[in-house]
């Protein structure tokens, strides 16, 4: 049984702020919502095995290396940004 007391707390915990009319409501609802779980305990699961996916579809890597497709002052060159010693010049964030 799921007291009134109970739900208030949880409601404290979430941050909600409930009517008495919803605290019994919810009260009710939770009620229901742990019958059904203890009529899920007593299904036998030993033989099941765990599943976190059924598609069949397994992780898909790539090797992890670095690869160099184009040097620095290529990047450089791309940019329309005033460049300073082989870095791009952009303008301070936090001023003094």
């Amino acid at each position: 049984m799921i007291s009134e007391e109970q739900v208030k707390q949880v409601a404290k915990l979430a941050r909600l702020n409930l009517t008495d009319e919803e605290v019994k409501t919810f009260a009710g609802q939770f009620e229901e919502i742990f019958g059904y779980i203890e009529i899920l305990d007593e299904i036998d699961t030993s033989d099941v095995k765990e599943t976190s996916q059924v598609t069949g579809l397994e992780n898909v890597t790539e090797s992890d290396e670095a690869v160099r497709k184009c040097s620095g002052d290529d990047l450089l060159v791309c940019s329309p940004l005033p460049k300073e010693r082989k870095q791009i010049r952009v303008k301070p964030a936090i001023k003094k």
